[in-house]
């Protein structure tokens, strides 16, 4: 497929501008039998818009918030802002993705249909992969016990940039020739310009790195556990209410990637069962496929809860966001904090995270990152003349 003669390629390219190959092969999948492809925007269209518009709103408050705050310019927090940054670019591209369906699907070229759908998987892709890329990160830190060695920086920027290059490459596949055109008893239904085999590639790499990430987290839950258990035997009073603070740490950091994983495998199965089934499944024979539209947006909430995760399990999180998108609300001109402030700033949906903030008093750590950076108060930072004598 991808060593073809320059008659062979003058003949795809042909076929990619030819717009009768979208209508041949959504008609030989039973595609055009309802009146979905002559219709305008449907309710259900119009309500995947509106999340996908949350989506972008909520990872950009994100991501600004992130950019904003220096206690956030660590490299863990690089991975955070890589995953952050795929959730908000799928939001654009699904969004682009539900305008250029329908009516307008027929009007496509396959060159468009597959820029179209490539976008959407591209980001999508990141955003599975760049899990995987926390999880690796998570788990060498805790290997090592060196959260910040000087190569970690550079580590991070392989780890994000090896996300993309691997959902670039797997999104771009279809483009450069494993596509079903002129091969229509290969096709997928959900997809009809794509073969099945791809469809299945896909979903095993997919399903791969799903276990990698559990059983990545699986062992540092195991090492995490053991390391606690063995040094708590020969450690003194106050040593040990020091490494009970670090393993709550830890395990307040694992919980909060721990929920993000399982609100993805929650949002995400269906759809790769939908995949699954698509490719054993004779084309017309399951009437399921038809229905991929609302598999894939259930898929998509995965991104507009990530941000709403990080918010609820990160105090320093939620501080940062609250400030950015009401300082107002919470701070007086002369750079007081308000009284109906301090309890937003202040709550906690943690009881890791409470505990932490018993033991340690003024004293904070960031714990959504990883990286176990204990700090002075960013309250007393940030508004000292609420602390002044």
């Amino acid at each position: 497929t991808f060593s073809m003669q320059p008659e062979e390629m003058l003949l795809l390219y042909l076929c990619y501008q030819d717009n009768s190959v979208i209508v041949e092969h959504y008609n030989h999948t039973g595609k055009l039998q309802k009146d979905r492809y002559r219709e305008g925007l449907k309710p259900e269209g119009i309500a995947f818009l509106v999340v996908c518009l949350l989506i972008v709103l909520e990872n950009a408050v994100v991501l600004i918030a992130i950019w904003r705050n220096k206690k956030f310019h660590l490299p863990m927090y690089y991975l955070l802002g890589n995953l952050t940054l795929s959730d908000l670019l799928a939001g654009i591209t699904y969004m682009a993705n539900i305008i250029m369906s329908g009516p307008n699907t027929l009007k496509l070229t396959p060159l468009l249909w597959f820029l179209r759908e490539g976008g959407v998987f591209i980001t999508l892709a990141a955003s599975i992969i760049s899990l995987l890329a926390i999880a690796i990160e998570r788990h060498v830190t805790m290997v090592t016990m060196r959260p910040y060695h000087g190569a970690k920086r550079g580590r991070m920027l392989a780890l994000i940039g090896a996300s993309w290059a691997l959902a670039g490459f797997l999104g771009v596949l279809p483009i450069l020739g494993w596509n079903c055109i002129h091969r229509l008893d290969q096709c997928s239904t959900v997809l009809p310009l794509y073969a099945k085999s791809y469809i299945l590639c896909c979903v095993s790499v997919f399903s791969a790195v799903l276990l990698a990430i559990v059983v990545l987290y699986a062992r540092v839950f195991r090492i995490v556990r053991t390391n606690t258990q063995r040094q708590r035997l020969g450690l003194s009073g106050s040593m040990r209410k020091g490494l009970a603070r670090k393993s709550q740490k830890y395990i307040a950091l694992l919980k909060t990637v721990t929920i993000v994983l399982g609100v993805f495998i929650a949002c995400w199965l269906p759809l790769f069962l939908l995949l699954l089934l698509d490719f054993f499944c004779p084309t017309l024979s399951c009437r399921l496929l038809y229905k991929a539209d609302y598999f894939l947006g259930v898929a998509m909430v995965n991104s507009l809860l990530n941000p709403i995760i990080y918010t609820l399990t990160s105090k320093d999180m939620r501080r940062a966001i609250l400030r950015l998108l009401c300082r107002p609300c919470l701070m007086t001109r002369d750079g007081q904090v308000k009284k109906i402030g301090m309890p937003f700033l202040e709550c906690s949906f943690s009881k890791t995270e409470v505990a932490s903030q018993k033991l340690e008093g003024g004293v904070e750590t960031t714990v959504s990152s990883g990286n176990v950076v204990t700090t002075p108060s960013p309250i007393k930072a940030l508004y000292p003349k609420l602390f002044k004598s």
